[in-house]
């Protein structure tokens, strides 16, 4: 069952055509990604982030974020 929290009906087809059914699934992209999906709006995004903070699981570092 998915834990990803209610949304807008085209937010939630953007993550289901990109494969995302969970908030740990979220953790291997990074958030301009998600919020670059198609039917992804700023209150979407911002849904997703609280309930990720909630549960401890943040986004993807950017590649600029990562050690070098």
């Amino acid at each position: 069952m998915s834990d990803l929290p209610r949304m807008a009906a085209p937010a939630r087809r953007a993550l289901a055509t990109a494969g995302i059914t969970t908030l740990t699934d979220l953790t291997r992209c990074t958030e301009p990604q998600v919020a670059a999906l198609h039917g992804m709006g700023p209150k979407a995004l911002e849904l997703l982030r609280e309930a990720m903070q909630e549960r401890g699981l943040v986004f993807a570092a950017s590649s600029r974020d990562l050690p070098r």
